[in-house]
């Protein structure tokens, strides 16, 4: 096992001060919060109902209790009749589960991926560049991921939207017995507290933001990028020699447009009015 400065002097640390390997540290980051502030939610609401005929029967703190996947609808709470005590068992409206578990589930695989791109970045740079698969393969995860952080996103607004209306005391009001009774009142004693989910949302959307903006840094490393030089990247320096001079035109020797022969195809044509050691102009003949 190599020791923590062993590791140090081996790895590349210097990729973290490139946009490429400064990103992928943030999104890992942000993919934390993303999914923490999800993932570990838990809400409560309070409401009152007090019976005017029956003053016994009344309850002014009728708590409920919801929390992530959001499965309202098997969130159960019991409130008052306001007939003597007599009691009903009520359910939350809703089900939201596919999209939070959605964006949870996005949230974590950035998560380990950001996380293994940085060491590969840091400790095996020359099998990341290698035939250039590295670049490309993670040229591709990097797109993918941009688009499922965008879906993801929305998905998760759509549904936090739409858990804020099915837990507003107003609306829990309106599901018991006794509130549509004119004589009782209802009234609402604490709302649940939205910050860690609206938070969640926002590191949402930045995650789609790093990881589109990255798709530009990542590009750059591969070969579509890079074009001709980028294919011999990775090849040994006999085979890149060997590609190099199949490709050079044959230019040892050509021949010249008045049959002349010359050696080297950039030298010019030898002039049957010009030979050698004699004289090449008017003025040395006088």
């Amino acid at each position: 096992m190599l020791s923590t400065n062993e590791l140090v002097s081996v790895g590349t640390f210097q990729v973290l001060k490139l946009p490429l390997g400064f990103i992928r540290v943030l999104e890992w980051l942000f993919s934390i919060f993303a999914f923490a502030t999800c993932g570990g939610y838990s809400g409560q609401l309070w409401v009152s109902v007090d019976c005017q005929l029956d003053k016994a029967s009344s309850n002014l703190s009728i708590g409920i209790d919801f929390a992530y996947p959001f499965r309202l609808h098997q969130v159960s709470f019991e409130a008052p009749l306001c007939e003597g005590r007599r009691r009903e068992r009520l359910f939350l409206i809703g089900d939201y589960t596919s999209s939070a578990e959605f964006f949870v589930t996005i949230a974590v695989f950035a998560f380990l991926f950001s996380f293994m791109a940085t060491i590969v970045y840091i400790f095996f740079q020359n099998k990341y560049r290698e035939n250039n698969r590295g670049p490309l393969i993670d040229f591709i995860v990097t797109v993918v991921f941009s688009f499922m952080w965008l879906v993801s996103s929305s998905a998760w607004a759509k549904a936090l939207s739409d858990i804020k209306v099915a837990t507003d005391p107003d609306e829990v009001q309106e599901l018991m017995s006794a509130c549509k009774v004119m004589t009782n009142k209802c009234g609402s004693v604490q709302g649940p507290r939205w910050s860690g989910l609206n938070t969640s949302v926002v590191f949402g959307f930045l995650n789609f933001v790093l990881w589109a903006g990255n798709i530009w840094f990542v590009f750059k490393e591969t070969g579509w990028h890079k074009g001709g030089p980028a294919r011999y990247a990775g090849a040994p320096p006999e085979k890149q020699a060997e590609t190099f001079n199949q490709q050079q035109p044959y230019n040892q020797g050509s021949f010249d447009q008045s049959g002349g022969y010359s050696a080297q195809g950039d030298q010019e044509p030898v002039s049957e009015y010009s030979p050698v050691g004699g004289p090449t102009s008017y003025s040395n003949q006088m």
